[in-house]
């Protein structure tokens, strides 16, 4: 991380003489300054998928790169700051809203980006071009982990994660209370590209208490007009000494079609300073279908800015199927700066 002030001025000068004399009468001279402050971070990943038979991985290794600037000033007394990161792998895409979901169309060397309004005490505002996230989003699965989540690694077993919607142009908004209670609220403004409909969502968590984290949230999610579905989130973590468990419940009910429930589990441990080791499991029920059962050991090292990590996954009846059982691994090798 490293942090630049950069300063700009701009320097108007006008000169006014009177012919026959020779002393300069007078000169103007105007000038402002503005500062913002200038940061970067960025990191490298090395990861190899392995280990399931009836997934295509090619030769396993892939590489993930990010290098994110930051320009931060005060308007008004308002915080702002402007975040674009710079990411190899980014591709535009486009969405398909019948399987709320994305493909990649093109090459697109900017990835997220966003501008962020600090309110101070009143909260903060993030509009995000690309890459926002509602609480629903950013809380599909909180358990402890010390890499991968349940249902993770395996190809086809995070069909069915409950995690609302998210996509460009979206509006977060989030408030701290001392008292440890926090709102987020999370908006998209409909746009066929997206969703037939606005979509919004809302959470509460609670970590007023040493240790403990309470949350809930939901959302409404009607990517089809007329396929409407409720989703919805809580999940409780409690960690003591060096120990932290887990457990969230995660539902979708639609308005017509077949209703989803999941349950996570998760127990991490934190051995010392630099080692970490995890067991998760997450089941997953759909109405009238085999469930899905997932889980997962985790291990992690860190030196520095270097982290390694290992997920060792399995999945059974995979997208509630009961003739796809499945289990692989994945390694990853984590450099930051």
């Amino acid at each position: 991380m490293f942090n630049i002030k950069h300063k700009q001025g701009v320097l108007n000068m006008n000169k006014y003489k009177k012919i026959g004399l020779t002393a300069l009468a007078g000169s103007l001279v105007a000038g402002s300054v503005s500062a913002a402050e200038m940061s970067a971070s960025g990191s490298a990943t090395m990861t190899f998928t392995g280990g399931d038979e009836k997934s295509n991985h090619g030769n396993g290794w892939t590489m993930a790169d990010s290098v994110t600037f930051s320009a931060s000033g005060d308007v008004n007394d308002i915080g702002v700051t402007l975040s674009i990161e710079l990411d190899g792998d980014a591709q535009s895409e486009k969405v398909d809203p019948a399987a709320n979901s994305a493909t990649a169309t093109s090459s697109n060397v900017v990835d997220s980006h966003s501008i962020t309004f600090d309110f101070g005490d009143a909260g903060t505002l993030v509009f995000a071009g690309h890459g926002g996230d509602g609480f629903m989003s950013a809380n599909d699965d909180v358990m402890p982990t010390a890499s991968e989540e349940p249902w993770d690694v395996i190809s086809g077993a995070d069909a069915g994660v409950i995690n609302g919607f998210s996509g460009n142009n979206m509006f977060t908004y989030k408030y701290s209370h001392e008292s440890g209670l926090n709102l987020t609220l999370g908006y998209i403004n409909a746009s066929d590209g997206v969703t037939d409909v606005s979509y919004s969502d809302y959470g509460i968590t609670y970590t007023g208490m040493d240790g403990l984290t309470l949350g809930y949230g939901e959302g409404d999610v009607e990517n089809v007009t007329n396929t409407k579905s409720n989703e919805s989130t809580m999940f409780a973590k409690y960690s003591i000494g060096a120990a932290t468990v887990g457990i969230q419940v995660s539902e979708k009910d639609m308005e017509t079609g077949t209703d989803t429930e999941s349950t996570g589990i998760g127990i991490s441990y934190q051995v010392n300073d630099d080692l970490a080791i995890s067991y998760g499991t997450n089941t997953l029920e759909k109405t009238g279908s085999t469930d899905q059962d997932a889980s997962a050991i985790g291990i992690s090292y860190t030196m520095g800015s270097l982290g390694v990590a290992l997920s060792m996954n399995q999945v059974d009846n995979i997208a509630n199927s009961s003739s796809n059982d499945r289990e692989g691994y994945q390694l990853g090798l984590s450099f930051a700066f």
